[in-house]
């Protein structure tokens, strides 16, 4: 919501004396549990690309400010949590839910980030694409599995009834 939170962020993804507060383990994953790369906490910032979450409308008022603090790479756009905070809970199609969030990729690709989204729609990706944002999430990896799960089951049990 604010850039002293996303310096927060940034800062969680940065090792102590490198302007961060991220622990250090030598012997985790992040490090193929330190048989790979001895560079690897000096070289960790490089490797992170921290998005920052834009779903108020603090968040909004408070873009340009956000995408200044060093080491943000990206905002993301939730429209779900956005348009609640808009006072239009469970309308993300709400026409100024949706003038708001094109409003925002315009100001984010202003400031020189990218500027990213999530929809399970496919249209709205396409509209977001076409507004200039660089990235696009079309759904969900639960929205899909029960997608696929439901078309499955709707397919064996036309099959077993035909038996």
């Amino acid at each position: 919501n604010t850039p002293e939170q996303a310096q927060e962020a940034v800062q969680a993804t940065r090792y102590p004396s490198l302007g961060g507060i991220r622990g250090v383990m030598s012997l985790a994953r992040m490090n193929n549990y330190g048989a790979q790369n001895p560079h690897y906490y000096k070289e960790a910032a490089g490797q992170i690309c921290n998005i920052m979450q834009i779903e108020t409308v603090e968040a909004v008022e408070n873009i340009e400010a956000i995408a200044q603090v060093d080491g943000v790479d990206a905002l993301f756009v939730g429209p779900s949590d956005l348009s609640a905070s808009m006072g239009y809970i469970g309308q993300p199609q709400h026409p100024e839910v949706k003038a708001t969030i094109e409003k925002a990729f315009a100001r984010i690709v202003a400031t020189g980030k990218a500027a990213g989204f999530l929809t399970a729609n496919k249209d709205d990706a396409k509209w977001a694409l076409k507004c200039g944002c660089a990235f696009v999430a079309v759904g969900s990896d639960m929205q899909m599995l029960t997608a696929a799960a439901k078309g499955a089951a709707a397919e064996f049990h036309d099959f077993a009834k035909s038996l």
